[in-house]
C-alpha cells in the first residue's frame, strides 16, 4: 500500500467492525524544524517530540477556529514545554530547560508541574482549557487519562520521536454498544487494545501510515479518511511583537533602546524571524497606544 504523504501529515479513520475511532500524525520535516531549533538533551527532544504529535493528534476528531496548544511548566529542571497546532495544520514548539536534567524525564516527578490544553482563538477572547492530570510518567498516559475524565470515553494513546520523525497513533472508543456491524461487537474495544500492543515504538516510527493501519488492523474493516497535510509553522507577526512592546510601556521600551543604541531586536523563538524597531518605529507604536487609551468625548 502506498500514499502520497507518507510524513508530515494526519489520517483519521474508523473501525467499523469494532466501533473505534482513531486519528494517526506521522511528523517528518515539520519535527526535524522544530528540533533543530535548540540543542535538547536526548529525554527532552524525545518529550518535545512525542508533544508535537500529541498536539496535532487532538486536532483529528475536533473543529476549532486557531490552535490548540500543550503548555507545560514545572518548578524543575524542565521549566517549560509549549508545542502548537492550528487550524491549519501549522505546527511549531519549543522547550526550555536547566542542566542538570533528569533521564529519564518523569512528569509525574516534576515539581510543581502543571500542563494545559487550550484550544481556541486567544486573540478573539473564544478560548477553552482543561488542566491534565500529571499521575503518570509518561506524556501518553497523562493524556489517556485527560481523555477519561473530559470526554467519559476511554482512550489509548502511542507516541514516540527520534531524530527523523515524531509519531502519534489515538484510538478512542465511540459512544454506544459494540462496533457498526449487523450485530453488537461488544469486546471490539478490548480486542483493538490488544492488537495496538503488539505495536512497539520502533515499527511505529519506522512504518508508513497505510502500511501501519493495514498491519494492525486489515480485519477491523479499516475506513480511512482523506489525509491532512501538516508543516512547520509560525504565527508570529510585527503586530503581535508591536503589541507586545506596548504592553511593556514607554519606560521598558526607551531603556531597551538605550541598552541597543537606539535600537530594538525581538527575534522570535519558535521560527528565528528577527524584528527590529528604531526611535521612530517605538515613538510612533507607543504614540498609537497613548491615542488609543484616550476616551472619544465627541458625540
Amino acid at each position: 500500500m502506498e500514499t502520497v504523504l507518507v510524513e508530515d501529515v494526519l489520517h483519521r479513520f474508523l473501525l467499523e467492525r469494532a466501533g473505534v475511532r482513531g486519528v494517526l500524525v506521522r511528523l517528518g520535516a515539520a519535527w526535524r524544524e522544530v528540533a533543530g531549533r535548540a540543542a535538547y538533551p536526548a529525554p527532552l527532544r524525545g518529550l518535545l517530540g512525542q508533544s508535537l504529535a500529541a498536539g496535532a493528534l487532538l486536532t483529528g476528531n475536533i473543529k476549532f477556529d486557531g490552535a490548540l496548544s500543550i503548555e507545560l511548566k514545572s518548578g524543575g529542571a524542565l521549566r517549560l514545554l509549549f508545542v502548537e497546532c492550528t487550524d491549519q495544520g501549522r505546527l511549531r514548539g519549543l522547550a526550555r530547560w536547566d542542566e542538570p536534567l533528569p533521564d529519564p524525564l518523569d512528569l509525574a516527578a516534576l515539581p510543581g508541574a502543571v500542563m494545559a490544553i487550550t484550544i481556541g482563538h486567544a486573540e478573539r477572547g473564544q478560548r477553552y482549557q482543561g488542566l491534565v492530570d500529571l499521575r503518570h510518567a509518561g506524556l501518553a498516559e497523562s493524556l489517556e487519562g485527560y481523555f477519561g475524565q473530559s470526554e467519559q470515553l476511554p482512550a489509548r494513546l502511542l507516541l514516540a520521536a527520534d531524530g527523523e520523525h515524531a509519531v502519534g497513533l489515538m484510538l478512542q472508543k465511540l459512544p454506544g454498544e459494540g462496533g457498526h456491524g449487523a450485530e453488537p461487537d461488544e469486546d471490539g474495544w478490548n480486542r483493538v487494545l490488544h492488537l495496538t500492543a503488539t505495536l512497539g515504538a520502533e515499527e511505529l516510527l519506522a512504518t508508513a501510515p497505510e502500511q501501519l493501519l493495514y498491519r494492525l488492523y486489515h480485519e477491523e474493516s479499516v475506513r480511512l479518511f482523506g489525509p491532512r497535510p501538516l508543516a512547520f509553522g509560525c504565527s508570529c507577526t510585527r503586530e503581535r511583537v508591536e503589541g507586545m512592546l506596548r504592553a511593556l510601556g514607554r519606560d521598558e521600551v526607551e531603556a531597551a533602546l538605550a541598552a541597543r543604541d537606539g535600537e530594538i531586536e525581538v527575534t522570535c523563538e519558535f521560527c528565528a524571524q528577527r524584528y527590529t524597531f528604531d526611535r521612530i518605529d517605538a515613538e510612533h507604536l507607543l504614540s498609537a497606544s497613548a491615542t488609543a487609551q484616550v476616551p472619544d468625548t465627541t458625540q
